[in-house]
């Protein structure tokens, strides 16, 4: 289960926190092929003057979607999830150019979620 940290402007997280949830889920149901039970996000919402985030663009509604998952995922794998993610996005008038994706990347050793097997 990836873990999903997402900031954004509170007023974009006012208006659209569970269409991006969504978003962003399908997104790995669809390429991850991640369990449609399997949701693990936590929203920062910012307020204005909290993020300065510029890359050769001013753009007020700058969103970060940082992924921490399990390192297994080939590179293609990757690029779609960024992809789908962007897309899905997208339906929401959320512009490609305002959204972020760092992804960090551990072994299976790295996690706990509530067992250990």
């Amino acid at each position: 289960m990836p873990l999903i940290q997402i900031d954004l402007d509170r007023e974009l997280f006012e208006a659209k926190r569970d269409e991006i949830s969504d978003a962003i889920h399908q997104a790995q149901i669809e390429t991850l092929e991640i369990p449609a039970d399997d949701k693990f996000q936590i929203f920062r919402p910012y307020e204005p003057g909290e993020q300065r985030v510029q890359f050769n663009h001013d753009r007020p509604n700058q969103m970060i979607v940082h992924i921490t998952m399990v390192r297994r995922y080939s590179v293609a794998t990757k690029l779609a999830l960024y992809q789908q993610i962007l897309v899905n996005l997208g339906r929401l008038g959320i512009a490609p150019a305002d959204v972020h994706i760092p992804v960090m990347e551990n072994g299976f050793e790295d996690w706990y979620a509530g067992r250990i097997d």
